[in-house]
Parts: structure tokens; C-alpha cells; sequence
């Protein structure tokens, strides 16, 4: 069979051509090793920073500790004020067109406080943590509890309360359990409609969230 000879200007051209296919995708591979801990926070006004803005929220005072602490870790703030699970639901895909390694969900305070049926809520997030978990099957998870107002009566308090409890356990996630604790109830750590956090209140979350999710990021709560 003829087999055509390759005069050496055409063989070395080549080879250049294939060195620099091969350096141009090397350094991708390495970047792609020390790409960083992608966490997604996905939750409603108290992610969002209501009042203040994002960049005073807890989830940017996270991303400065892991700054100081010399941690390759990004926060993505997907926080929506007013959001509910269902809202929740409706736009996890979207969050999900970039990887994501750790979901803190922190959702649910709004279902509460207009009564939707905790049955309705569970189902909800169980299925936002089904949509992560099929695109990111290694996707390790945070649940942030929340607790409604008395006025809401104490059959339904319980059942919200407890419904962040089974989701943690059906998932194996780790678990705050109220995600306002210290919080919630201060007239001087909330904004005036006493709902929303000041600054040093989302201070205060930033350190429920850090003592549970420090361990898993490698670091010291």
C-alpha cells in the first residue's frame, strides 16, 4: 500500500501544532484540581440581606472567613427575598448550570409565616435537594432550621420546626437548627419591622451557619 512521506517542514509543523494543543490543555486539568468549594445558598430575604443589601448578608461575611482563613471556597448568595419553597423549585435549575459541591438550603421561613401546609413545604424541598443531588451526585448538604411566631399556633410550630429535623435525617445532612438563633426575638439586632437582621444580627447567622459548616470545609468553627 502507498504510504505518502511527510516532508519535514509539514512534520514539524505538526509537532508545534500538537505541543501547543497539549500546553493548552494542561494548565486546564491543573486549574480544574484547585478549582474552589463551590457552596450555594439557596434561600429568601435573610440569604438576600433584606434591608442592607447582599454584601452584608451572612453568606459574604462567610466568604471573608474563608478569605481570611486561606480557603479555596466560593459562596454563591441565590438568596430572593419573599422566596418560598415552591419558588425555591422553580429556579434551582438555574442555580445548578454551575457546579455546585455543598447546598445550604435555607429556605421555608416564608411557607411558615403564611401557613402553608408543612406537608407541602417537606415535599418541596425534598425535591430541590433531588434536583442538586441528580446534577451533583456528590453534593454534600446543610439544612437551616427556622421556627415561626406563636401566633401560629403551637401544633403547627411544632410540626415546621420538626419538618427541618426529618429532612436532615432522610438525607443525611447536617442540621442548624434555627438559623436565627440569637437572633430572632432581639428588637436590637432586627431592622425596624423586626423581622430582617442588622448587620450585627447577620453577624450572629454567619456564626449558626460557620459552627456547622466550618468541619466541613476543613476549617476551625
Amino acid at each position: 500500500m502507498f504510504q505518502p512521506r511527510l516532508k519535514p517542514f509539514v512534520m514539524g509543523t505538526l509537532l508545534l501544532v500538537t505541543g501547543f494543543w497539549f500546553g493548552a490543555v494542561a494548565p486546564l486539568c491543573a486549574e480544574d484540581e484547585t478549582a474552589p468549594t463551590r457552596v450555594l445558598v439557596l434561600g429568601d430575604s435573610l440569604t438576600a440581606g433584606y434591608g442592607l443589601g447582599k454584601e452584608f448578608a451572612f453568606p459574604r461575611i462567610l466568604q471573608e472567613k474563608v478569605d481570611d482563613a486561606g480557603l479555596q471556597v466560593t459562596f454563591i448568595n441565590a438568596g430572593v427575598s419573599g422566596d418560598t419553597t415552591a419558588g425555591g423549585v422553580r429556579r434551582v435549575d438555574w442555580m445548578l448550570r454551575e457546579p455546585v459541591d455543598i447546598l445550604l438550603l435555607a429556605l421555608g421561613a416564608n411557607d411558615g409565616l403564611r401557613g402553608i401546609s408543612v406537608e407541602s413545604s417537606l415535599a418541596n424541598l425534598q425535591t430541590i435537594i433531588d434536583k442538586t443531588k441528580k446534577k451533583n451526585p456528590d453534593m454534600r448538604l446543610v439544612i437551616a432550621g427556622m421556627k415561626v411566631p406563636p401566633n401560629m399556633g403551637a401544633e403547627y410550630g411544632q410540626a415546621f420546626e420538626a419538618m427541618f429535623k426529618t429532612l436532615a435525617a432522610n438525607n443525611r445532612a447536617q442540621l442548624i437548627p434555627f438559623l436565627l438563633e440569637g437572633v430572632g426575638g432581639r428588637p436590637e439586632l432586627n431592622l425596624e419591622d423586626g423581622i430582617h437582621p442588622t448587620k450585627e444580627g447577620h453577624r450572629i447567622l454567619a456564626e449558626n451557619v460557620w459552627r456547622i459548616l466550618a468541619p466541613m470545609l476543613g476549617a476551625k468553627p
